[in-house]
């Protein structure tokens, strides 16, 4: 892709340890070019621990500011002048915009889910959802979920894991296991289930042995998968046939980069020019990877 540069034209990055095969540039440079934004957007591996040495050196380099993936987000958090409400809950931050010396945190993982989700139609406030899973994403998404008065079962193999993510807001979340008479009892009064385990992900040889929890679900129940690759899992395929709404978790990560560059920019963008610019860019690389 090319990137016009000129003395006025400011740096943004993304930070990670490993982050190399973040596609951030992409996505980013491509709605900077698209909307017009004096922006370049990089890469940049910073070791773990090293979140702190970062920071300054952001700023003596003159960076306006950059996005975070594992294993800084937590890291950063402590490190913040001004966070926002997301960030305060997940505890988490993976934007930072940097003004006049001080270093602004965002979460953009939370709003991406919502958006996402608004773009399925469903609109998860006083809704139960059940969540799929207790990692990091999901910790995210049930910051967003229950911040808008969703009840949120969260679902994990790791019964103990669920439970440490209910801690956060006991009142709201409801630990639970994975097994499929469980799933089905749940599902029957959820509106909206979002999969946060990387089940049914490329190249990890794991996917659900059950997907009767599904068909459980009542009419029009929107089903949001977190996994991009493959486009179409067998939850999503599953969702599909029985009629639910149903995406994959590309709007997620869109969403969360077009919130990223919304904060870095300080204004409202054009969020489908800028999602198209994205898809068409990732579409393009993913056609030039399959030529090698």
């Amino acid at each position: 892709m090319k990137v016009e540069l000129k003395n006025t034209t400011k740096k943004l990055c993304v930070i990670g340890d490993p982050v190399m095969h973040s596609k951030s540039p992409i996505i980013q440079n491509a709605m900077i070019k698209a909307l017009g934004l004096d922006y370049i957007y990089l890469c940049q591996p910073v070791p773990r621990g090293e979140a702190h040495l970062w920071l300054r050196n952001a700023a003596y380099a003159g960076y306006a500011g950059f996005n975070a993936t594992i294993p800084h987000k937590e890291e950063l958090f402590p490190l913040m002048d001004e966070v926002d409400e997301f960030a305060r809950k997940s505890g988490a931050v993976n934007t930072v915009c940097i003004k006049n010396g001080k270093y602004y945190g965002y979460n953009t993982d939370c709003g991406g889910i919502l958006r996402a989700l608004a773009d399925l139609g469903a609109d998860p406030a006083g809704k139960q959802v059940l969540l799929l899973g207790a990692g990091g994403a999901a910790k995210g998404v049930a910051v967003a979920l229950t911040g808008v008065g969703a009840h949120v079962a969260v679902c994990n193999r790791t019964v103990e894991r669920a439970r440490e993510l209910c801690r956060m807001d006991p009142g709201k979340m409801t630990p639970a296991g994975m097994e499929p008479d469980i799933l089905c009892k749940l599902a029957e009064g959820s509106q909206v289930v979002v999969n946060c385990t990387s089940l049914g992900m490329e190249r990890t040889g794991a996917d659900f042995d059950d997907l009767s929890f599904v068909e459980a679900l009542p009419p029009g129940a929107a089903v949001l998968d977190a996994v991009y690759a493959p486009p179409e899992t067998s939850l999503l395929k599953k969702a599909r046939e029985t009629g639910h709404p149903a995406a994959n978790g590309m709007g997620m990560l869109l969403h969360q980069a077009i919130l990223a560059l919304e904060h870095f920019a300080g204004e409202t963008i054009d969020v489908e020019k800028a999602k198209a610019a994205a898809l068409s860019a990732l579409a393009k690389e993913a056609g030039q990877g399959s030529a090698h």
